[in-house]
């Protein structure tokens, strides 16, 4: 049976990041990890961790628990009883918060089984070799003993403590919604639920709580918000966790755009204020709104990393009309020009841009074309040649060129994501991009609709349920190509923290979208029956987002990927390692669940 003393168990009364100078004297439990172990003949030190830190703990060879201690394997848990003293002057350890007092230990106690051999190292020495991430995963409990991954965890509960300060600060209520819920046709794969009451039925794990937050709005309910789990059977990225993650979920009634914006840029914007690591600056509030057409046009995609001052261009009709051939033969063929200038880039050597026509290779182009601005009416570079004055001083303009800057082209198919990743690269490489910053924006005004190459069909683009901008007008008189949609994505230094839109609330509106898609009435009535039920009962207007909480941790802790900041990631195969997830189940689970496993079919090769 557990011991207590003045409110404290009996096996510490301080933490291991507790004790300072003033406790030189005290006679003190402290209970931890076998962090290292010195032995320096008649003295042994022990560096004993916890959750909060590492205390220098030390045994002479004339004391009792000398013996037993020296044979002690590092990892292994014990309890030990001593006296706080200070250190040397010489001996002090100023990296270390308790770096200035050690423990002479007088009575040690061993609280676990032995440590095994260790799959991995905890500690993390500088230069050590990474091990392999299914290690990791496997053993990851050892994994998070280690001080950076032990910190990422806690960050990440910091972080949604205050996220729920602020909303609830904001007058938002927090209101769980279902796990266990019906599946939905659009979207990501749904994990699917066998019911075994319901014969032949599945609930499906919900993708986000979409048309449940919506009905919280139809409730009466004002302003909600959740820290929500959501499950998605997608492939893995390196902001993406496959299988489950986590979102700051909220919806708002009465509300447009610009309210959604005002609501939640406070919120993200003491977050990261708060929690940014030392030096790094936080993009002030409104932040930027910049048009899906633009994003596309001038940074390549639809999630433009604001830290990066380069912009790109069309320069297609230019070309088209220029006596450049090779530009001009494959814009006849649909390819596209684009350009980026870079200030100043006339500096570099002719080293710096051969590479970067080796580099260019590797995206697919045959090389990357240039020019410099040497004065106001010179110009050099290897396509100069099959320009006239007229198209160099157009291009000059269009690209607000000065003198030594560098204009670099781009002529694809796919212009878009060729010239995102070239000014990625080139922002990279020459120390353009801030990377002691946080930059938001808001991308605005996405297309309703897009039309799929692979089936031939006009698809929602976004969420099928955000109102079209002109609403049911548009609808009925616009080329679905051309409508836009209430729908916004929040952009932090490339990375997309959240979707989001004004909802579809009418449901005229709501079934005039869903047929220029290829849905009849019966399947928005069959599908998401009780959304469309409970608008015809009155709905107000209403909008929200859902910043996701996994990727604004990723970035706070300054980590490329986003299993860093999760406690018990999925590799990327969506599996559990650790515990051996997902796994077969008995005969007896299945029969009741009325259910048979189908023998794999293999795919045919082509």
């Amino acid at each position: 049976m557990t011991q207590y003393c003045n409110n404290k168990t009996y096996l510490r009364t301080h933490t291991c990041g507790e004790l300072s100078v003033n406790d030189i004297g005290k006679k003190v439990k402290l209970a931890g990890f076998i962090d290292t172990m010195r032995d320096h003949g008649g003295l042994l030190f022990i560096d004993l961790r916890d959750h909060y830190g590492i205390t220098q703990c030390a045994i002479k060879q004339t004391d009792a628990v000398f013996n037993d201690a020296k044979h002690l394997k590092l990892e292994t848990i014990i309890n030990i009883t001593g006296e706080v003293i200070a250190r040397s002057e010489d001996t002090v350890n100023k990296k270390m918060d308790t770096g200035k007092i050690e423990i002479q230990v007088n009575e040690l106690n061993v609280l676990s089984a032995p440590s095994l051999e260790l799959p991995l190292s905890v500690r993390e020495l500088e230069g050590e070799d990474k091990f392999p991430e299914d290690i990791r995963l496997t053993y990851r409990y050892l994994d998070l003993r280690k001080r950076k991954n032990h910190e990422n965890i806690i960050l990440r509960s910091k972080i949604i403590s205050y996220i729920r300060q602020e909303m609830t600060s904001r007058g938002f209520l927090e209101i769980q919604t279902p796990i266990l819920t019906a599946s939905s046709p659009e979207g990501a794969r749904d994990y699917l639920v066998p019911s075994r009451v319901h014969y032949g039925k599945f609930y499906a794990l919900p993708q986000a709580p979409q048309q449940f937050k919506q009905l919280l709005m139809v409730s009466g309910f004002d302003k909600y918000f959740q820290i929500a789990p959501c499950f998605r059977d997608e492939d893995s990225r390196a902001d993406r966790s496959p299988g489950e993650f986590y979102q700051l979920d909220l919806e708002m009634s009465f509300v447009s755009q610009e309210d959604v914006f005002a609501a939640i840029e406070p919120v993200i914007y003491n977050t990261f204020t708060k929690f940014a690591p030392s030096g790094f600056s936080v993009s002030e509030y409104p932040f930027t709104r910049i048009t899906y057409a633009d994003a596309m046009l001038h940074y390549g995609c639809d999630k433009p990393d604001m830290r990066n001052p380069l912009i790109i261009e069309d320069l297609t009709d230019l070309f088209a009309k220029s006596n450049f051939t090779a530009f001009k033969e494959n814009i006849c063929k649909g390819q596209l020009v684009r350009s980026i200038n870079v200030p100043n880039c006339s500096a570099q050597p002719r080293s710096f841009f051969d590479k970067m026509g080796e580099w260019a290779k590797n995206l697919g182009l045959p090389g990357i074309g240039y020019i410099t601005m040497v004065s106001d009416n010179e110009y050099k570079g290897p396509i100069v040649k099959f320009l006239n004055e007229n198209e160099l001083h157009e291009i000059a303009n269009i690209n607000k060129m000065k003198l030594g800057d560098v204009v670099f082209f781009i002529c694809h198919k796919d212009a878009n994501n060729i010239s995102h990743q070239v000014r990625t690269h080139l922002g990279k490489i020459l120390g353009l991009t801030d990377t002691k910053s946080y930059k938001f924006c808001w991308v605005v005004d996405f297309p309703m609709y897009e039309y799929d190459e692979e089936t031939k069909k006009i698809v929602f683009s976004h969420n099928p349920f955000s109102m079209p901008q002109g609403g049911l007008e548009a609808l009925n008189t616009m080329n679905p190509l051309d409508i836009k949609a209430y729908q916004y994505d929040i952009v932090c230094n490339g990375i997309e923290l959240s979707s989001g839109a004004i909802r579809n609330h009418l449901p005229e509106v709501m079934y005039k979208a869903f047929e220029i898609a290829g849905y009849g009435k019966s399947h928005v009535e069959d599908k998401f029956r009780g959304m469309i039920k409970a608008f015809k009962y009155g709905a107000p207007p209403h909008g929200g987002c859902a910043p996701g909480i996994d990727r604004m941790v990723m970035l706070l802790a300054q980590t490329e990927n986003i299993r860093e900041v999760i406690a018990f990631p999925f590799n990327q195969k969506a599996q559990d390692l650790m515990m051996g997830s997902p796994s077969e189940v008995t005969p007896e689970q299945l029969k009741e669940l009325h259910i048979s496993i189908l023998p794999r079919v293999e795919k045919s090769k082509k």
